[in-house]
């Protein structure tokens, strides 16, 4: 635990300095041997990152003066966490802290702030909850624009935040359905439950080459939130599609599997196109994979009109920031009018390759009404003349997927071409 304790502070460390939580906490994982001590290691970075504006609060409470040497604070943090949120035996957690801490007057520093904060628990619940930034863990700017967007739901979308990720799948309907595959699950001792018309989410994650089917392109791992983007857009057989910003491929998948359309996939990132391509061959579909940039078509477009486009635009992805803790505290509060202004873009450039009759549906994993409903009003005066906006099903009446027990928070917008 010790050596769990002290990468886990190193990781923290590094992405509170601006480095992406996917491409550090890897290398570190790496360095470890079992899958426990793997899966140990990322819930405790996971369930940190969630939770820091509370660890935060508590350290400064527990501190007579501020830290000098910053590696210790994430250390007891990291502490702070386990002994808050796991079921790691409290005396382990303490000792192994200390023994991390290292020489002279760090062990006694360690030993008595964890020590104390088992004694004034209560105490300091009461501290925290009287502020919103740790009662929420979530930064003042984002809690006072979450309570100008949404006045009445703005606590329930914080809490649903603090919650950890439901492990959906998507059953491949070319392939199965989900009641069969649901019996499949039973059978293999995974309990789930269905959440959307091809979803199934598992009570507990599981490695996916466990899933029965997986490696045969018989299930896809994909939130439910995000399987409405295939629906929404509900290609038909024949037409041509584009998805654009298509990385890492999930939504293109579910495109092909409803529909055999003639799909191209475009995204910015080579590297990232090629996720999409290990994806589709694991499903066994096809489309055109394209390097290019969405809001600059001219460099990679060949003239023919899209019937059905997906814009599933770049946004401060904070819909998903269970999945990705490390983004509320690493966005700006000008970071949004920045997104909407690369939004905004890239909505104009992917317009003009639309035929006429045809439907383009805006898509982001945001909240913020600047980057969602706010953007397609906007559109929508600009483009007066040319554009509708199409109703949608419930629950999505205006748009807005937010996030609980079952999916992550998302935003569609379905314009036809008039």
């Amino acid at each position: 635990m010790r050596n769990l304790q002290k990468l886990a502070a190193g990781v923290l460390e590094e992405v509170l300095a601006g480095a992406a939580l996917h491409q550090v906490l890897p290398l570190r994982v790496q360095q470890l041997k079992t899958p426990g001590e793997r899966g140990a290691l990322q819930d405790i970075v996971y369930g940190s990152l969630r939770q820091l504006g509370r660890l935060d609060v508590w350290l400064d409470a527990l501190l007579q003066r501020p830290l000098t040497e910053p590696p210790l604070g994430w250390l007891l943090r990291v502490a702070l966490y386990q002994l808050a949120y796991t079921r790691a035996p409290a005396h382990a957690v303490v000792h192994n802290a200390v023994t991390a801490a290292g020489q002279g007057w760090r062990p006694g520093l360690v030993n008595a702030v964890l020590r104390n904060f088992q004694r004034r628990r209560a105490e300091l619940d009461k501290l925290a909850d009287a502020r919103p930034s740790a009662r929420w863990s979530h930064p003042d700017w984002w809690i006072t624009r979450l309570q100008a967007d949404y006045p009445e739901r703005w606590q329930a979308i914080l809490d649903a935040s603090l919650m950890h990720p439901p492990f959906t799948l998507r059953v491949n309907c070319r392939l199965g359905d989900v009641a069969s595959y649901l019996q499949r699950l039973n059978e293999a001792d995974l309990p789930a439950h269905q959440t959307g018309p091809d979803a199934v989410t598992l009570e507990k994650a599981v490695p996916v080459h466990a899933l029965p089917g997986f490696d045969a392109g018989q299930v896809s791992v994909q939130d439910a939130g995000a399987q409405w983007a295939a629906r929404l857009l509900d290609a038909r057989a024949g037409e041509r599609v584009l998805d654009a910003c298509a990385a890492p491929g999930g939504k293109t998948g579910h495109i092909l599997e409803r529909a055999d359309t003639e799909l191209t996939a475009l995204d910015v990132d080579a590297t990232r196109l090629a996720r999409v391509q290990e994806n589709l061959d694991r499903l066994g579909l096809h489309a055109t994979l394209i390097e290019g940039d969405a809001a600059q078509p001219d460099a990679w477009w060949d003239g023919r009109p899209f019937d059905r486009i997906l814009a599933d635009v770049p946004c401060s992805a904070s819909g998903v920031v269970r999945r990705n803790p490390d983004i509320k505290w690493l966005r700006r509060p000008d970071d949004i009018a920045q997104f909407a202004a690369q939004q905004a873009v890239m909505l104009e450039a992917l317009w003009r390759l639309l035929a006429p009759g045809g439907t383009l549906l805006y898509a982001t994993c945001s909240i913020f009404h600047e980057e969602n409903d706010g953007q397609v009003q906007a559109f929508l005066v600009r483009h007066a003349q040319d554009a509708e906006r199409c109703p949608l099903p419930a629950p999505l009446s205006d748009g807005s997927l937010l996030p609980d027990a079952e999916h992550d928070g998302f935003f569609y917008a379905l314009l036809r071409k008039t």
